[in-house]
């Protein structure tokens, strides 16, 4: 039996692609223009992968269009941070607590922090640490709710970036991230999702104290 090829990736989803890690891992800052001659430029291609790039990433929330000041990196407020963290917090939790319900597999959660753990700069602990929280929330059981949270997943990366750049905390979250971890593999699912929470809600209110973000949980729900 012979083996289906792998299809390469076009040169938008490649473009595409090179912008968001690029944006994700800091490299491309909050207000930052995005030329698309210039990127077309540095990725050997014409404007056109570029152009439809740049509107994908419009769609995801991750790059603005303005009338007058072209495509730029969205900048991150308190604001944007708060919309953002109020999803996760009422989504993400959940996802885990029904995950480790079900008995699923977190091999891939415990993988990804293993690599956050190798990581030699910031950009290879954003993209674990990412890998990370998802593969908290993919196993849920419910393909629905693994969607939401992806529409989220890059817009909360993207906030994590400048909250990194001003402040590094990976350390402290590296080791909730264990703790979480710890308390998801004993079968506590009540516990795994407060500490999910409270991990959640405390980062956006360390690095956005105004974003208005709960750090404690009501009535006992995550």
């Amino acid at each position: 039996m012979t083996s289906v090829p792998t299809p390469i990736p076009s040169r938008t989803q490649y473009v595409l692609e090179e912008i968001k890690r690029r944006i994700l891992t800091g490299r491309l800052t909050p207000g930052q223009a995005l030329v698309e001659t210039d990127l077309a430029a540095q990725f050997g291609v014409s404007k056109t992968p570029v152009r439809e790039a740049l509107k994908t990433l419009a769609g995801t929330g991750l790059v603005v269009n303005s009338q007058y000041k072209g495509v730029t990196v969205r900048m991150v407020d308190a604001d944007m941070a708060r919309e953002v963290y109020d999803v996760r917090l009422l989504l993400e939790p959940e996802a885990l607590r029904r995950a480790v319900r079900r008995g699923a597999s977190l091999d891939a959660a415990r993988d990804a922090l293993a690599r956050a753990d190798r990581a030699t700069d910031m950009a290879e602990r954003s993209l674990a640490n990412r890998e990370f929280h998802r593969a908290l929330y993919v196993p849920c059981g419910n393909p629905l709710l693994g969607r939401m949270l992806d529409e989220v997943r890059d817009q909360a990366a993207l906030v994590s970036a400048v909250a990194w750049a001003a402040d590094p905390s990976w350390d402290r979250e590296a080791g909730e991230h264990q703790e979480i971890l710890r308390l998801a593999l004993s079968g506590d699912a009540e516990a795994a999702a407060r500490a999910l929470h409270a991990h959640i809600a405390s980062f956006v209110e360390r690095a956005f104290p105004s974003a208005g973000i709960p750090a404690q949980e009501e009535d006992g729900q995550a």
